[in-house]
């Protein structure tokens, strides 16, 4: 299985009174997703599910996915993609649904630079996971803790 970590893009800072969860991406975010975004079609991607957070900004980011991808009727939503869900929570997800050849995961940090570290098999790994940012990692078993492998990341600075 190809699961492809994206983490949401650029959100507006929060106002007074306004919840974490609802702020908005903005334009300079939504820019740099979609240039990250570009490079899908050499990545060969066409996920099962496009899994994000109940975020809002992480919401617009699966859309914004969905839409380039061609595959806006996968959207779904999982509680675990939440900023600090634990790794077990999604890594549980994920063995949910190993039938599927690809995930695309919508998330946040922390939990995707802990993630990553716990998928590729060694927690104590730091990953500096960047908005806009997207990874794939393969994983060939699916038993109680991943050991999978980091093919590549795509930091958006990359794709400018």
């Amino acid at each position: 299985m190809q699961v492809h970590l994206l983490r949401h893009a650029i959100a507006e800072e929060a106002g007074p009174g306004m919840r974490d969860r609802d702020r908005d991406l903005t334009r300079e975010g939504i820019d740099k997703l979609r240039a990250v975004l570009r490079f899908a079609p050499k990545t060969g991607i066409d996920p099962a599910i496009i899994a994000s957070s109940p975020y809002r900004r992480a919401q617009e980011t699966a859309r914004i996915a969905a839409e380039a991808l061609g595959c806006k009727d996968r959207l779904r939503e999982w509680t675990c993609l939440t900023p600090e869900s634990p790794p077990e929570a999604v890594w549980a997800e994920i063995r949910a649904h190993k039938d599927a050849p690809q995930l695309l995961l919508v998330g946040h940090q922390p939990l995707f630079s802990g993630l990553t570290a716990y998928l590729l098999g060694d927690p104590s790994l730091r990953i500096d996971f960047k908005k806009a940012a997207w990874a794939r990692i393969d994983i060939d078993r699916f038993g109680p803790a991943p050991r999978g492998i980091l093919k590549w990341m795509l930091p958006p600075k990359m794709a400018d």
